[in-house]
């Protein structure tokens, strides 16, 4: 019976999602999680400028505080979140998609804590889906999952144990079908004894893998891992011809594959990501890509083949790029290329299967943010706030490149047929109508 059951639960994963929950998510209309659908960073639409004018925005609104946080949609609801520094206060605040007005927010109050001069209190994407959005908190005690539904009222909330890292806290929660998944990979307590005080309650916990029941909030699974250097990458989804299992990176544990439905590891490859990561993971086929580095440069982007059913029992290195690799900014393939964006405004062109270059050029500025691909283009944001479009192609071109104003390290979101930008303090809403 329990082998029956096993079976049973694991088709279901598959069928939830493959086809989705009650109601599933339509990536030209809804935009879940960071970088969109499966984190890829691509959008269906047809209807984003490559140039444009201040005039040519449907609207731009003030926001209650500033945040690195990306836009979540779903249907006509926007939700960000945000940190007042002179009130301590953080905000998820739920806008019209269409006219900017606010529906309701949220107030949280919070103690600052210590983080990299370009971090903030709201720098991790909340993730959304037909029952509300799903938020994570942090400070140096606690770890907080919080879920609201539609209208903002709590449904419940999670306590995950203290978060402590030098730079503060950036990982991203996704849902994948019933499931919440966070990556908490925190700092060596060794290396924290120069930064923390010597309250004992500071020390962080072990890190960790964990997925959470959309519904309750109770613990579904959660794998430990080895405390090395904390991480910010968020996770993605993979077909293995099986069971879908999800990938995540880490200093301590490399590439990682992970069983959706019981939080087995699939397959692991270490020491391949000797330094911080912060890109997230993103899929070619059965590549896998990430990157590691410090300071302001990565030093390594890898290209990882990971086992499919039926096929090679261990993953293995592909290939790998010195040359120009990202560090924040995640890559984006489509179409067989790949794309690397750096920190640094150098964006190269590959081929995705082999890695060999098309081209590598320089188009100014720096980055945190992480391109996305609209309609042949990537659209990518530097620090300073000004939009660099260029084409996606083996060809380089440079397109345009347009001011928002002020600091950005947030990336867009596409849904609708609308692109949303978030600047440190506004919110930005570009292209054409959503569907009434």
């Amino acid at each position: 019976m329990g082998n029956l059951l096993q079976i049973f639960m694991a088709w279901w994963i598959v069928f939830n999602f493959t086809i989705g929950s009650a109601v599933a998510a339509d990536p030209e209309n809804e935009w879940t999680r960071f970088r969109g659908p499966n984190g890829t960073g691509i959008s269906k639409a047809k209807t984003i400028p490559t140039k444009w004018t201040a005039k040519d925005y449907n609207w731009i609104i003030k926001l209650p505080g500033t945040g690195s946080s990306s836009p979540v949609i779903w249907e006509k609801q926007l939700f960000l979140t945000c940190n007042d520094l002179k009130k301590s206060i953080r905000t998820v605040l739920c806008l019209n998609a269409q006219d900017g007005k606010a529906l309701w927010r949220r107030d949280y109050p919070y103690t600052g804590y210590r983080v990299h001069r370009d971090n903030d209190f709201a720098s991790a994407t909340p993730t959304v889906d037909e029952d509300g959005v799903v938020v994570v908190w942090s400070m140096p005690k606690q770890l907080l999952m919080l879920a609201l539904n539609l209208k903002g009222e709590e449904v419940w909330r999670k306590d995950l144990g203290p978060y402590v890292s030098i730079h503060g806290s950036a990982s991203s929660p996704i849902i994948v079908g019933d499931l919440v998944i966070l990556a908490n990979d925190q700092m060596n307590p060794q290396v924290m004894k120069r930064f923390l005080p010597k309250d004992a309650s500071m020390v962080p916990e072990k890190s960790f893998l964990i997925a959470i029941d959309r519904k309750t909030g109770k613990t579904r699974w959660k794998v430990e891992r080895r405390t090395v250097l904390a991480g910010y990458s968020t996770p993605c989804v993979r077909q293995t011809g099986g069971a879908p299992e999800l990938v995540f990176s880490s200093t301590a544990h490399g590439m990682t594959g992970v069983d959706l439905l019981s939080g087995k590891v699939n397959w692991e490859i270490k020491g391949i990501l000797r330094s911080r990561v912060v890109g997230s993971p993103q899929l070619y086929k059965d590549l896998v890509f990430g990157s590691h580095g410090s300071g302001l440069s990565a030093q390594r982007f890898v290209a990882v083949r990971a086992p499919r059913a039926g096929g090679a029992k261990e993953p293995v290195v592909a290939y790998n790029v010195y040359q120009s690799p990202p560090l924040v900014p995640s890559c984006l393939v489509k179409d067989d290329l790949l794309f690397l964006w750096t920190d640094s405004g150098i964006v190269s062109c590959l081929d995705a299967q082999t890695g060999k270059q098309h081209w590598r050029e320089r188009v100014g500025g720096s980055y945190y943010s992480s391109p996305i691909w609209i309609d042949g283009h990537l659209y990518c944001t530097s620090k300073a706030g000004e939009v660099v479009v260029i084409a996606a192609t083996k060809e380089f071109k440079i397109i345009a490149k347009v001011p928002l104003g002020e600091k950005c390290f947030a990336v867009p979101s596409v849904a609708g047929g609308i692109m949303y930008q978030r600047t440190q303090t506004q919110l930005f809403s570009l292209g054409g109508k959503l569907k009434k």
